[in-house]
Formats: C-alpha cells, structure tokens, sequence
C-alpha cells in the first residue's frame, strides 16, 4: 500500500525526536527536530519518528499511553539494530528512516507493565544481589513459568497476538519461550530491568501485560 507521505518533498503533520548524539539521517532533513523533553509530546503532529535507543522509543510511547494519545503513528530509526528492531521486524539506519517516513502504520500490541511504562525490545526480572537467585514464581498467563529458584527471567513483546514471551536462561540459547497476553512475578526481592534501564528499587510484585490498545507503528 503506497503511503500518503510518498514522494512528499516536506510531509505535513511529521516530526522527528532525536535523543542523544543520534546523527540525523539524510531522509529526514528538513523535518521539525523536537527536544527531548517529552511534556511536549504529541503536539500538533500525527506521525512522530524516534531517533535513539529502545529506551527513547518505549519513553516516547510511555507519554503517549499517558496522555491517552495512540492515535499518532510511531516510527523508529536507530542507528543500528536493537532488541525492538528485532521484535517487529525493523531495519536501522538511513534505510529505517525511509521507513519511517514512507512507511504505513498499523496496530501491534503494546506491553506495559503495572506502573504504566511501555517496553519495546526487552525486560528482565534480575535477583537483587550478583550470584543470588529470584526467589518466587512467575507464570505467563496460566503456564507456571518458574516455581522456587530462578537465575533471572527475560520478557519480549512479540509483533503479533498474544503480545509478549517470557523465558527462563539457559546454558546456552533461551531454553524455552512461552507466548502469553501477560507475565507476572511474585517474588521476595528482585530487580526489574525495562529495555536497558534499572529501576532504583527492588519489587515483590511485577507484571507486564498487553494494553487494551495498541500503538501505531510505522513499517
């Protein structure tokens, strides 16, 4: 399906959020360059084009989701590929920005967790203390995902229904994924890591789970 911004010279209603160093790719010169200070988000845009980490993006969404504001198109352009590129089939670079200018947005789910903080590539559920085990359980919808001791547990959203798959490590690859609409942890101390950044506090109480909505990404 051909994009209504295709062959725009200057494509009204887009806007561009570069974090960090990010180099502007040459697709997108030309385009309003909004700061990072996402009280400002949406604004008067429909589409907005991230630049940066998964981090960037899943804070860009988070704002979005709180200012009950999925109606606007995301597009995502990092540098090089990430956990989310990987997640929904995404390229990076000068040919993700294309993408993300040209490209035509739809629904895929959106996973949150319980403080309503988006995730876009991956979460973990670490043991508090190096060397230590999570002590608790975990289930993915009615799968018992541990049950006693685990090492640590790995969550991703997923492009399709039912939104998000939680695994356990193993000794070498993920040893098993199990697909679900939510993941929840009871636990007596552990570490949630929300794509690459740790929460200052340990939690008994963890879960992540597919919003009623989804959000609009441009593919």
């Amino acid at each position: 399906m051909k994009s209504p911004f295709d062959g725009a010279d200057n494509p009204p209603g887009v806007a561009v959020l570069r974090f960090g160093d990010a180099v502007l790719p040459r697709p997108l010169t030309g385009l309003p360059i909004l700061g990072t200070d996402l009280s400002t988000v949406p604004g008067p845009y429909r589409r907005l084009i991230v630049i940066g980490a998964d981090a960037d993006l899943a804070a860009v969404l988070t704002r979005l989701l709180r200012a009950e504001r999925l109606d606007i198109e995301v597009g995502y352009a990092p540098p090089r590929r990430t956990p989310a590129t990987r997640a929904y089939r995404l390229p990076s670079g000068r040919r993700a920005a294309r993408r993300a200018l040209g490209g035509t947005a739809r629904r895929v789910p959106m996973i949150r967790d319980e403080t309503g903080s988006v995730i876009v590539g991956r979460a973990d559920w670490r043991p508090t203390e190096e060397g230590q085990p999570i002590r608790g359980e975990a289930v993915v919808d009615d799968t018992v995902l541990f049950d006693g001791d685990a090492a640590g547990i790995a969550i991703e959203p997923t492009l399709a229904l039912p939104g998000l798959r939680a695994a356990l490590p193993g000794a070498g690859p993920w040893r098993r994924w199990i697909a679900g609409r939510a993941a929840q942890l009871g636990t007596t101390g552990a570490i949630v890591v929300r794509d690459g950044v740790r929460a200052p506090r340990p939690v008994r109480r963890s879960s992540f789970y597919r919003h009623v909505e989804g959000w609009l990404l441009v593919r």
